[in-house]
């Protein structure tokens, strides 16, 4: 499985962005996708993660509320609506496929390229 992440840049604090990733070369099975980001000098850290079957989803404590996960199955593609950013959500935004949606990294198999989002002040 191959996945690309795309729609980062650069906004002001208070914008709206949405972050898509696309799978390629993709065997159908129970799966999830997961969102992490590395910020400069910061360990990677959850953001949310989606159960493709079910469509639960998991949200870190930090974007609960403000960014939604969501999946499009016709179009093998998960999406990260992120609501109000703040200079804090600056970070690269990476995409990972699992078979089953977690917090912990450990728990995924295949990892995309990565979308820079920076957000100003």
């Amino acid at each position: 499985v191959q996945l690309q992440a795309s729609g980062g840049g650069l906004v002001q604090a208070g914008a709206s962005l949405t972050l898509s990733c696309v799978y390629s070369a993709y065997t159908s099975g129970t799966h999830a996708t997961g969102w992490f980001r590395q910020a400069p000098g910061k360990e990677r850290e959850f953001v949310a993660a989606i159960n493709w079957g079910s469509g639960s989803a998991h949200y870190a404590d930090s974007v609960k509320g403000r960014f939604t996960i969501s999946r499009d199955t016709a179009k093998d593609t998960v999406y990260l609506r992120m609501n109000n950013l703040n200079p804090e959500d600056t970070a690269i935004y990476v995409c990972a496929e699992g078979s089953v949606a977690s917090a912990f990294p450990e728990m995924y198999d295949a990892w995309g390229q990565g979308t820079l989002v920076t957000v100003s002040s």
